[in-house]
């Protein structure tokens, strides 16, 4: 007869697969101490890693509101900078003029 199948919980392929990723162990010394095929462990170990890759490009939903935030605060500071571009222009016209008029 052939061995039964075992089943997993999520949470324990997810501590196994911490044991590899955060000691720096490697798959098979740590299938091995848990009892589990290294292949089994390869995988969910690559599922994982998987899971990470394509999770990085999404963004949080507090990442989504500190984007919002900060693309708010660049805009104002670009009026700002040209608020105070168009000021000193203002101010440098008006030295120009008060020394042209006080060498007359």
């Amino acid at each position: 007869m052939g061995r039964q199948r075992r089943e997993f919980s999520a949470e324990y392929k997810d501590e196994a697969v911490k044991l590899v990723i955060n000691t720096g162990r490697t798959v098979a010394v740590v299938a091995r101490e848990l009892g589990i095929q290294e292949s089994t462990l390869g995988r969910w170990v690559n599922a994982f890693k998987e899971r990470q890759d394509v999770g990085d490009g999404a963004l949080s939903e507090t990442e989504r509101a500190e984007l919002a935030r900060l693309r708010k605060e660049n805009s104002e500071l670009k009026l700002d900078r040209a608020f105070l571009k168009k000021a000193s222009l203002f101010f440098a016209q008006e030295a120009s003029d008060t020394n042209v008029k006080r060498s007359n």
